[in-house]
């Protein structure tokens, strides 16, 4: 059976646990100057397609809906080794000793001549093994994208740091720090300024992520590798874009959603502290009354003030007080003739979707939500996503929007 995207999988043999694609004459995104970083001549071949070899692909990139975080993307790609080349203990294989952790993994797609990025990343582990008559050897390759590599380095004093930055410059700098391409950035302007660095010794994530929640953005890595950060008010215009229409009848057809009713995701009060500053509570008294107490405490933000912080809290509590039937996820077959496969390709974070759902009983659920989680799952005769969805991380009022734009339903951001 024929995909309806062409598959590519590429694996960079370039020396150096480093940040950064190689330079790759003929690629969209790599292959122009000043983007792409130049690779080792150290190997025999810098860049290898594995694409031929490659028996399953399977990707998982998305947001913890129980920590409120985004985490490390991995891929796991099985590749078909009859030679034995690609086992690591294998010294006469000619990629022998370069198979080693910390090596460049990209796995692509394209349609109508377009490419789309799935997963980039770093290989994590080899696992090697044979089909049951020992004949055949297959290999594992693990990968996780660079926030395993940020979460690895520890930093202390974050150089030029200072009181005043706005947070997307303190992402920046913390981003130096550990050396990560100015090429592979896009990062907003925060709504929010930070304090000096607090020069504790902490992860470079953990630093990264402090930033974030105190901007109330987002920062993760996409599908193409690059660290994205979003402020606050960026975040919620996102919700205001023209949402994908998935239904069982006009729209992009779906199986397998994932119901949920439950108090799991509900915040109702709030203490939020500045390095060196005073808890700042926020509740409301409703959604208490009505659920019992759900509190969440953060302490050491590099939020620049008190004020700051009880924003935060009023802002975290009015977007997480309540509940209703959430659809934490679905899956998308891509061999359906009826998906459109670029437009399920270009799915990342913040893609609004608006999913319709007919009931047994014949009545209709209809949600707006936001796609932050991506898992594929891809062989040579089947492909498949699974979208995690959620609602808006962070909620505000948009004007003309007929479902955040409701004078007296909806919040009003900071």
């Amino acid at each position: 059976m024929t995909l309806p995207a062409q598959i590519s999988v590429s694996f960079d043999f370039t020396s150096g646990a480093t940040f950064g694609y190689p330079f790759t004459i003929g690629d969209a995104k790599y292959g122009v100057l000043g983007t792409g970083t130049l690779a080792s001549t150290t190997t025999p071949e810098p860049t290898v397609d594995l694409t031929p070899n490659v028996r399953s692909i399977s990707i998982r990139r998305g947001r913890n809906i129980m920590r409120d975080t985004y985490e490390a993307g991995t891929c796991t790609v099985r590749v078909y080794d009859p030679d034995g080349s690609w086992n690591p203990q294998n010294v006469n294989s000619v990629y022998y000793p370069f198979l080693t952790p910390l090596r460049k993994l990209r796995v692509s797609a394209t349609v109508g001549g377009v490419g789309y990025f799935l997963f980039s990343g770093y290989t994590t582990d080899y696992k090697y093994s044979y089909d049951q008559a020992e004949n055949v050897g297959y290999v594992d390759i693990t990968c996780a994208d660079a926030f395993r590599l940020m979460q690895q380095a520890t930093v202390t004093t974050v150089a030029s740091a200072t009181a005043g930055q706005d947070t997307g410059t303190r992402i920046g700098k913390i981003l130096d720090q550990v050396s990560f391409p100015n090429s592979m950035r896009t990062i907003d302007t925060g709504n929010t300024t930070c304090q000096a660095d607090p020069s504790t010794s902490r992860t470079s994530l953990d630093a990264l992520k402090n930033a974030e929640f105190s901007e109330q953005g987002a920062f993760y890595i996409d599908s193409e590798g690059t660290a994205n950060f979003l402020n606050r008010t960026n975040v919620i215009k996102k919700y205001g874009e023209t949402p994908i229409e998935f239904n069982q009848t006009t729209g992009i057809p779906y199986t397998n959603l994932v119901f949920a009713f439950d108090d799991k995701l509900i915040i109702n009060s709030a203490g939020m502290t500045i390095v060196g500053g005073t808890q700042q509570v926020s509740e409301n008294a409703d959604s208490i009354a009505r659920y019992f107490s759900h509190q969440l405490n953060e302490s050491n933000l590099v939020a620049q003030t008190d004020a700051d912080a009880l924003n935060i809290a009023k802002i975290y509590v009015a977007t997480r007080a309540s509940t209703s039937i959430r659809i934490d996820q679905m899956t998308v077959d891509l061999l359906d003739p009826a998906v459109p496969t670029a437009t399920m390709l270009g799915l990342d974070y913040f893609s609004n979707l608006k999913i319709t759902n007919v009931q047994p009983d014949g009545s209709t659920i209809v949600k707006t939500l936001q796609a932050q989680g991506l898992e594929w799952n891809i062989t040579p005769n089947s492909m498949k996503v699974v979208v995690t969805t959620l609602e808006p991380i962070v909620e505000g009022f948009l004007i003309g929007s007929s479902i955040s734009g409701i004078i007296g339903t909806n919040i009003m951001a900071y």
